[in-house]
């Protein structure tokens, strides 16, 4: 292993296509004795996936913690809700159902 401290926010996870085990550099993998930090590139070639057994090609790269999620190409279209980070949708979404009940509530004021 390096001796280079990596952030692990900059490392890409990488989730299994077999049965969507997410392997995530900042947490490592217990089962195998992976060290937290550990990138996907420096995992053994006989590593498999700790809960189903797949090897390492059947892994396909999601990317870091809290990028938008999709294709980098297609993040500039839309209303610019693509280029949102999972938690800023989902602020987005609950906070225009919490404003549209609020509106909803208010007619019940009017007389």
């Amino acid at each position: 292993m390096s001796a280079e401290v990596l952030d692990p926010k900059t490392l890409d996870r990488y989730e299994c296509g077999a049965c969507g085990y997410i392997y995530e550099p900042a947490k490592g993998d217990n089962t195998s004795d992976i060290a937290a930090g550990t990138a996907f590139e420096e995992l053994s070639a006989d590593w498999r996936c700790p809960v189903c057994g797949a090897r390492k090609p059947r892994f396909s790269n999601v990317g870091p913690v809290g990028n938008p999620s999709g294709f980098k190409g297609n993040l500039g279209y839309g209303f610019g809700v693509n280029s949102l980070t999972p938690g800023q949708k989902n602020i987005l979404i609950f906070g225009a159902l919490a404003l549209g009940f609020l509106f909803f509530i208010s007619l019940y004021g009017l007389n």
